[in-house]
């Protein structure tokens, strides 16, 4: 590999040419017959509604001046045993023309491949080159690209130090190749980014479209910001903004570009998207409040004659009734069940041979479960949980339960219904 400089002034970095195009100035290298540079895809935060960051991705022309994949430029590195090179080649780039963006307090998004992490010449250039521009470490994104790592462990001891010094990690491509929740335990990065496969999946199924706000949930509590990548559809705006993800990146919001975003556009593009949020969101709550209205009403019914001494079996027939209620089931002050479930329908009765041990849930303790908690904090008032999957059938259902007076004693009355979509 080698760097041509041409006509540059003293001020240039070695290895890199100053150009003007469009009034905004650019420094480009030369890798043999290509000529790279840097454009900025900005990242940014859902909740603040503007860019927070900028991703420095390599753009690339070869002498004809005909555009060449970054992935075709770092694949033919790696052939040649150059990837390291070409990799700092590119960082360079990123953070010389960051700086001439002008920007106060953006983070800057590095890829970084893990073998330039652990060699140490790595570390002193990066660190060299931030001083000589005045950018400090906190202003720097690392986001370690999804490699097969030979040294897991050197890896993680790299990123740690990294972080000791000021840095943000970043671990890219979550939920491809080779990077899953044990990668996230092992290097402890600041920032997890989903990868686009993950919105693609979620779009399509909605098993996984219900899995993705789980996930980003375990990743804040794992104490890790979470970033959806690859965002280019008006649907995925809509996953990224229902799964509570903290970031977001991708055409839909903006492209690629040598320069600043326009702030004004993105938080025109983020607000409008935010409302058509809010209103769906108010329109499903809506039609689930008007699917549960008469599963409610038979509910309270029949925690009324409970209340009023009748058996739990002749109190329930009017709920269990009703299209998709599966079971009533009764349970005392700790949580404990009292009885058998109560069930309407034969088939129901019969239930899934797979689950048989699970039939018999007398004496079973749900003291664990939020419909449990929920209803003794408040008697006498219905509540109704998201809905989840059943240990019963391992479907999604939802539970209503009320804590009731049960002769001399406070239970909790709990009645499920099949959450079919």
């Amino acid at each position: 590999m080698t760097i041509e400089q041409q006509d540059r002034p003293a001020v240039v970095p070695h290895g890199f040419n100053l150009s003007v195009a469009s009034g905004l100035q650019r420094y480009s290298a030369q890798h043999g017959d290509l000529t790279l540079t840097s454009v900025f895809q900005p990242v940014f935060s859902l909740s603040h509604m503007r860019a927070i960051g900028y991703e420095g991705l390599l753009r690339a022309h070869d002498a004809f001046d005909r555009p060449v994949s970054p992935l075709d430029v770092f694949g033919d590195a790696a052939r040649v045993g150059e990837a390291l090179q070409v990799d700092r080649l590119a960082q360079g780039l990123h953070i010389e023309n960051f700086k001439l963006l002008g920007a106060e307090r953006e983070w800057l998004f590095l890829n970084v491949h893990p073998g330039t992490l652990i060699e140490p010449y790595h570390t002193a250039a990066l660190l060299a080159n931030l001083r000589r521009l005045d950018l400090p470490p906190r202003r720097i994104v690392l986001e370690v690209l999804e490699e097969e790592v030979t040294d897991l462990e050197a890896l993680a001891r790299a990123v740690a130090s990294f972080r000791e010094r000021g840095f943000l990690v970043a671990l890219d491509d979550f939920g491809a190749g080779h990077v899953d929740i044990g990668r996230v335990w092992q290097l402890n990065p600041d920032i997890v980014k989903l990868d686009r496969i993950m919105l693609l999946h979620a779009a399509h199924r909605s098993d996984m479209a219900a899995t993705l706000p789980a996930l980003v949930t375990l990743l804040h509590e794992a104490g890790k910001l979470v970033l959806i990548e690859g965002v280019e559809t008006e649907q995925e705006a809509q996953l990224a903004l229902s799964c509570n993800a903290d970031f977001a990146q991708g055409f839909f919001f903006a492209r690629p570009a040598p320069g600043l975003t326009d702030a004004c556009q993105a938080q025109c593009v983020i607000a409008e998207a935010t409302e058509r949020f809010r209103t769906q969101t108010e329109e499903r709550e809506r039609s689930m409040a008007s699917r549960l209205a008469p599963y409610v009403r038979a509910f309270e019914r029949a925690a009324e004659r409970l209340s009023a001494g009748e058996p739990l079996e002749e109190v329930c027939w009017n709920f269990l009734g009703l299209a998709h209620a599966a079971r009533c089931f009764l349970l005392d002050a700790s949580g404990r069940q009292t009885g058998r479930n109560v069930v309407l329908r034969v088939d129901r009765a019969q239930g899934d041979a797979r689950f048989l041990p699970l039939d018999d849930a007398q004496g079973a303790n749900w003291l664990r479960r939020p419909y449990f908690r929920a209803a003794l904090v408040t008697p006498g008032r219905v509540h109704v949980t998201a809905p989840y999957l059943s240990i019963n059938e391992a479907l999604p259902c939802v539970t209503l339960s009320m804590a009731v007076q049960v002769g001399d004693r406070l239970g909790v009355l709990c009645g499920d219904i099949d959450w079919v979509e």
